[in-house]
């Protein structure tokens, strides 16, 4: 195998002075490729030269047109790449080619949007209470930690790295050890575009790596999509530093199925929002709630196309169910399973195994896993799993449901499937979370915003309020009056 891969700091790919650590293709459990890990020194490096860089006058004073024609350059790149960065994320974390390429369109998309942001953002004057006027106005907020996850680097890394430069930011990312390979992919087009050396940074690693960058003093802000118990950590950190963070945490999200809901759309709704992506998404519907009165119906139908999703290779086009990014998130999503097959208020109603065959023995495959649950209190049912597994609980009414799906820490997203836009919004309107569908699932677009309410995080992602994120308010006050200012009062 060729060289390990080297990062990228201030605009000089490195291999620092740390380790190597492979990256391991989920689906046969080959090594994909080799990538030296930084230092806490090359953190500090990157992160030095990131604040000496983002007030650079050529880029700070950057016209806005020109830094979203910069935007749009790296969307090209991307555009033109797609091909490469398809097939290292599917060698990476074993994502389906299929769900790779709808990814790089949203990552495309999301370089545009915020290209389009970026130029037409306006400040705004307000109403003066004197002889002034006053307006505000945006400014960077500096140096950004990003940290993603493994699930989907090619979204996940767009959607920190375009806002923070459409926000005239510098950015140091650490993508997820799992899947080193996006992040590294992002630092050269990043160069290639034009992008001035050490706006954007990429350093690899693990948690050492992680907690040098945000406990550095020289970082203004934390951007971190991953896990409910490593936000917390990150949310101290920037607690203690006294800085912005934008944390897109953990999701136990309930998919609800009304008596009134269509069926046939139900089923298809609910299927892909578990089993999509291997169930390895913060918005998965991983808790399905069924109303009683339908509930025998709908489950016996829910297990039968649910047996007949095709688990296999990612490359494949008719596959539904690919391997899980990594043989130790396997162990993790094995070890709830094994859980609820223990628990006496869970009941195995399909799946549960590892799938055998010549292909599937090699890779960390996980077969479609669905829990009949009797208590909605117990772990199965209200602890994040990231894998392909569904807990099935019913309710009986409208006030059930709602006291059922608001008792737990998360609050991400929700879906409804009824007929009746009455019940549907009284619904909507009860249960906490940050995203909502009606009568579908998993739908998103860069111009909305997205986050969660409770231990599902703060701040939001995407549309004009993720790249206010990034940004810092300066108001300024301008005299109009000719006479100086009364002090100290007259007698």
């Amino acid at each position: 195998m060729a060289e390990a891969k080297k990062f990228l700091v201030n605009g000089e790919w490195r291999m620092g002075k740390g380790d190597s650590f492979e990256s391991v293709n989920p689906a046969d459990g080959s090594v994909v490729d080799r990538v030296y890990s930084a230092t806490v020194q090359d953190v500090d490096d990157a992160v030095q030269g990131a604040a000496r860089a983002v007030e650079d006058p050529s880029w700070r004073n950057m016209p806005a047109h020109q830094r979203a024609a910069l935007l749009n350059r790296y969307a090209d790149l991307i555009d033109r790449d797609r091909d490469l960065l398809c097939e290292l994320q599917t060698q990476d974390n074993g994502k389906t080619l299929v769900e790779g390429y709808q990814h790089i369109n949203g990552a495309i998309q999301k370089f545009r949007y915020c290209a389009a942001v970026c130029e037409t953002l306006e400040s705004t004057i307000m109403p003066p209470r004197g002889e002034y006027f006053v307006y505000k106005t945006y400014e960077p907020v500096g140096v950004v930690a990003a940290m993603t996850a493994f699930n989907s680097p090619i979204l996940h890394e767009a959607g920190k790295i375009a806002p923070a430069l459409a926000a005239g930011n510098a950015v140091v990312l650490k993508s997820s050890e799992f899947t080193p390979l996006i992040g590294l992919e992002y630092g050269r087009l990043a160069l290639e575009a034009g992008v001035p050396p050490g706006i954007v940074n990429v350093v690899t690693g693990g948690a050492e790596v992680g907690a040098a960058l945000v406990n550095h003093k020289q970082v203004n802000m934390i951007a971190f999509t991953g896990g409910t118990k490593t936000g917390r950590i990150i949310g101290h950190a920037a607690a203690e530093k006294i800085v912005p963070c934008i944390l897109e945490l953990g999701g136990k999200s309930p998919n609800i199925v009304f008596e009134d809901a269509n069926i046939e759309h139900a089923i298809a709704g609910v299927i892909y929002g578990i089993f999509s992506n291997a169930g390895q998404s913060c918005i998965a519907g991983s808790r399905i709630m069924v109303q009683a009165s339908i509930y025998d119906e709908f489950v016996g139908k829910l297990v039968a196309a649910t047996k007949k999703l095709k688990v296999g290779s990612p490359r494949d086009a008719s596959t539904a169910v690919a391997p899980v990014a990594s043989f130790q998130q396997r162990d993790i999503v094995e070890r709830f399973i094994e859980m609820g097959k223990k628990d006496p208020l869970a009941t195995l109603l399909c799946g549960g195994e590892r799938p055998a065959g010549e292909e599937l023995d090699k890779g960390a495959y996980v077969a479609p896993t669905l829990f009949e649950v009797r208590d909605h209190r117990c772990s199965l049912a209200q602890e994040e799993i990231f894998g392909p597994v569904g807990v099935i609980l019913k309710f009986e009414n409208e006030e059930d449901l709602v006291r059922v799906a608001n008792d737990t820490v998360f609050g991400l997203s929700l879906g409804v499937w009824t007929e009746n836009y009455r019940k549907a919004m009284r619904t909507v309107r009860a249960i906490k979370a940050g995203t909502v569908w009606v009568n579908t699932h998993k739908i998103g677009q860069p111009s909305v915003p997205m986050g969660g309410f409770k231990e599902s995080g703060i701040g939001r992602e995407n549309g004009i309020d993720g790249i206010l994120e990034y940004l810092q308010i300066k108001n300024t006050y301008w005299s109009l009056s000719e006479k100086a200012i009364q002090w100290p009062p007259k007698e």
